[in-house]
């Protein structure tokens, strides 16, 4: 950890020290997919991709937590209660994801 560390820290403070420093208004330029810059920069983003991202996690995490549980089932003695807890898991998404429809968050324009 400690070598981790230490490597994470070295390479850019050395690389700030022995780099070139050039600046040049082309190199600082926006550039993104070899296209110019068509709107300003600090244009304000919708909302809708914030929350499509974060439903995305949320939906996400939920398939992270059912898969594991799916595998470890068989592990469990009290077969029941675990397959209860992950109903009412699921049951808490569902409703999220009901109302997340019903807000109108997966419809685009």
């Amino acid at each position: 950890m400690f070598v981790a560390a230490v490597v994470a820290v070295a390479i850019p403070v050395l690389s700030w020290f022995l780099g070139r420093r050039r600046p040049n208004p082309v190199k600082d330029a926006t550039y993104e997919c070899g296209v110019a810059e068509l709107d300003s920069v600090n244009k304000r983003t919708a909302i809708r991709y914030y929350m499509t991202a974060l439903l995305f996690i949320v939906f996400d995490i939920e398939i992270a937590f059912l898969y594991p549980w799916a595998v470890a089932l068989k592990r469990f003695d009290a077969k029941l209660f675990v397959f209860g807890e992950m109903m009412v898991f699921l049951s808490v998404l569902l409703l999220a994801y009901a109302w997340v429809w019903k807000k109108g968050g997966l419809e685009w324009d």
